[in-house]
């Protein structure tokens, strides 16, 4: 955790920015994720232990992380954007259920091979991708 914290505070400086405690505090709780989530998630589990850090903070440190490469926007489950965590994370492909809104997360490293080559053909470098799918998981589909 220290070494993201010295990544995000060097890339905020970068910006003329400060990692201020709140901000750090919205780090750390977002790393610790190990599942997808979105701001509510992260805003009530830090509500539970510190009192003055605001959903507003929250917001405007969300797009920080993600350029700074911690986090990334995954395809919105339901009405709200989920985020997780990509800082020394695998990329992997998301399978979303209409229904239910369960993630299911499988590898990548087919599908990467295919983008390197159509990206080789025209010149293109890739630096992230998000490639999901939606449908219908196999426990919903039973309640059909």
């Amino acid at each position: 955790m220290e070494n993201a914290n010295k990544v995000f505070e060097s890339f905020l400086r970068q910006k003329g920015l400060k990692l201020t405690i709140p901000r750090e505090i919205v780090l750390d709780v977002v790393l610790t994720q190990n599942k997808h989530f979105d701001v509510d998630s992260v805003y009530e589990k830090i509500r539970r232990k510190y009192k003055n850090v605001s959903r507003a903070t929250i917001y405007r440190t969300i797009p920080l992380l993600i350029e700074a490469g911690f986090i990334k926007k995954v395809l919105p489950c339901y009405e709200t954007d989920c985020y997780e965590t990509i800082f020394n994370q695998p990329n992997h492909l998301h399978f979303i259920c209409v229904k239910c809104g369960k993630i299911t997360e499988m590898p990548s490293a087919e599908l990467e091979k295919i983008y390197s080559e159509l990206a080789k053909g025209i010149g293109f470098k890739i630096f992230d991708y998000n490639f999901g799918a939606k449908g219908i998981c196999k426990e919903c589909q039973k309640k059909e």
